[in-house]
């Protein structure tokens, strides 16, 4: 790999970057079936340690895991009207249950194998799992039921990108019953609270905490929460969603329980998942031309260490140190930045749980150090160590930074302090940057002039402010006027008046408080 083979800027064209980058880094390929990927294992080490984080702090807020089926009978999603309807359009459907080879040899679908019932590869399991709590659910005792699911999904997307959008896709989806709406309301926000301290303090991407609009909201839902990021083109993406789907599900599959005083009451219910568009997000939020720029907690290589040398009993020496150095930092646990503050408590997630330092020592004789260097910026190592003949004698190494580009020197014995303290500094400054970068791509606006000239172009035109009358109608006017969507009304303003009456920049009416409109993926 060379620099010829490098990156579309990013200002030049943003999409193509960011399939180059994918592509080119070896995070994921395209698959043989129209909308799918191949994760290759750079880019799936990135959604492992996402898991891995993920499933820790559903375990600790009292979730534990299951697995249901991927094919669901037909009739179980005619069963909630709403919730079909939001997922008619993308459902996969399973006519037949056998293949048969005709007498030129092909293989056909055997038309004496069809199905006496049409099954759906899941496009969510809502379905499929109210079907088995209602014979889990039959007193007050057996609530809360708290369970999770790993798991892939097909949606049969038109227009698809990788991680973004996809026809399959991994994912997690949280399914939770409850006695009451008030215990369903506290675990729709508890998980929500989960998702933002994961990509807050995990992904280093700040994100907007609020409520969806009910054009917006998830088929079958009461009400749905969500996060928003806003990655570096000005465009928005949904990150992760919690929904409180009252007593929809439970009413339409009869899971019922007995309550404290004999009586009967259907279960509340809530469902919440993230997926791997998470990787997607958090490339296009942090990355550079150079590649990919991950955040030290999820990016697979921490630490490279390029021992250099022109002969072999050079690199016999240099390559001994770099071992020795990696054998030291795999023994080391690093913990990073602590947790921002909770805008909603979640007393389980106790904080940031050291872990070993992830490091490999690259000893490629045939390519070059220039080589070795663009191979890993493009791949995303946090820090690079370069160890060379004059280093190890006057007893120092390089250490340089990804995110800046800004190399140290420092005495080999101080090297694993150090970058320890840079991985740290790494974690928290993306972070910083990327609040910087939403700060200056947030504006507000107060007339309808100021509005339509915020979404001029064709990109992203960052977070715009602006008063809403409230109406299902202007919402879908705005949307097919200007492509931009209201991404949550947020439960914290951005600004100080927001939450403040004003008039609609739209339509003149009454507005009740200012929400938050993008153009997003």
């Amino acid at each position: 790999m060379s620099a010829k083979d490098g990156l579309t800027p990013r200002a030049t064209n943003f999409p193509d970057w960011y399939n180059d980058l994918v592509l080119k880094a070896g995070l994921a390929d395209y698959a043989p079936v129209r909308g799918c990927m191949i994760i290759k294992p750079h880019g799936y080490a990135i959604w492992e340690l996402m898991q891995r984080a993920l499933d820790d702090m559903f375990k600790a807020t009292g979730h534990e895991n299951a697995y249901f089926p991927l094919m669901i009978p037909k009739s179980f999603l005619s069963k909630e009207a709403a919730h079909v309807e939001g997922f008619a359009k993308e459902c996969a459907v399973v006519t037949h249950y056998r293949l048969k080879l005709d007498d030129k040899g092909a293989v056909i679908v055997d038309p004496e194998a069809k199905l006496e019932e049409e099954m759906i590869l899941r496009p969510t399991s809502e379905t499929v799992i109210w079907d088995a709590y209602r014979t889990w659910i039959q007193s007050y005792r057996d609530l809360p039921v708290l369970v999770n699911q790993w798991a892939n999904v097909i949606r049969w997307e038109r227009r698809t990108r990788l991680f973004l959008r996809t026809t399959e896709f991994l994912w997690q989806e949280g399914h939770t019953a409850h006695a009451t709406f008030d215990d369903a309301e506290i675990e729709s926000r508890r998980m929500l609270e989960v998702y933002r301290v994961f990509a807050e303090d995990f992904m280093g991407v700040p994100v907007l905490t609020g409520i969806k609009t009910e054009s917006e909201k998830f088929a079958g839902a009461d009400h749905t929460y969500c996060i928003e990021a806003l990655v570096q083109d000005g465009k928005a993406i949904q990150a992760g969603t919690s929904h409180h789907l009252a007593q929809n599900f439970a009413r339409a599959f009869d899971v019922q329980f007995q309550t404290q005083d004999g009586g009967r009451e259907y279960v509340y219910a809530t469902s919440w998942g993230v997926s791997t568009r998470l990787v997607g997000t958090m490339i296009m939020a942090h990355s550079d031309d150079k590649g990919l720029v991950a955040p030290p907690r999820l990016a697979p290589v921490q630490v490279v260490i390029l021992p250099m040398g022109r002969d072999e009993e050079i690199r016999s020496k240099t390559y001994a140190a770099a071992d020795a150095m990696a054998g030291e930092l795999r023994r080391s646990l690093w913990r990073g930045p602590d947790f921002t503050p909770s805008e909603y408590p979640v007393e389980e997630l106790v904080g940031p749980v050291p872990s070993p330092i992830r490091v490999k020592v690259d000893k490629r004789e045939k390519e070059s150090p220039g080589v070795k260097f663009y191979e890993w910026e493009l791949k995303g190592a946090c820090v690079r160590v370069e160890i060379g003949p004059r280093d190890l004698e006057a007893g120092t190494c390089v250490l340089a930074r990804r995110d800046t580009g800004e190399k140290i020197t420092v005495p080999l014995g101080d090297a694993v302090s150090e970058i320890d303290r840079l991985l740290t500094e790494i974690q928290s400054g993306l972070h910083a940057r990327a609040f910087a970068f939403r700060q200056e791509s947030t504006r507000i606006v107060n007339t309808k002039a100021e509005f339509e000239a915020a979404f001029e172009g064709e990109g992203g035109a960052g977070l715009v402010c602006a008063h809403w009358d409230g109406t299902a109608e202007t919402e879908a006017m705005i949307a097919e006027k200007l492509r931009a969507t209201i991404r949550c009304i947020p439960f914290v303003p951005l600004n100080a008046d927001d939450n403040e009456p004003g008039v609609c920049v739209m339509t003149g009416n009454p507005s009740k408080q200012r929400v938050v409109f993008a153009r997003a993926y």
